[in-house]
């Protein structure tokens, strides 16, 4: 078990991607993003293993929920800033969190 205080160090924030390509740098078939969270958090970068259920243009404009406070992660060869958050489909391949209303950038869950 782990208290609520743990839980509250994990910062998950919602953004809007505004960027959405193939990433063609990583070893494994995967989606380089490109997060708005707002003015206070800004643009942020990663890429992602969601080739199985996502085309790069399906992306742009959905809302997502990341965390944005581990620190960045060497990804093949770019630095992953956050961390998109998903459940695991049937095959094992992510689905992502996606708010079901429209929500300001930067919104933190809670």
């Amino acid at each position: 078990m782990i208290s609520y205080s743990d839980f509250e160090k994990v910062d998950i924030r919602v953004g809007t991607v505004i960027e959405a390509k193939l990433n063609d740098k990583s070893n494994k078939p995967s989606i380089y993003l490109v997060i708005d969270f707002g003015d206070k958090i800004g643009e942020k970068k990663t890429s992602a293993q969601l080739t199985k259920n996502y085309l790069p243009d399906e992306l742009i404009g959905k809302q997502v929920a990341a965390v944005i406070n581990f620190s960045p992660k060497q990804i093949g060869k770019m630095i992953s800033e956050v961390l998109v958050l998903g459940f695991p489909d049937d095959t094992n391949n992510p689905v992502l969190v996606m708010p079901s209303m429209k929500i300001s950038n930067g919104g933190k869950l809670f």
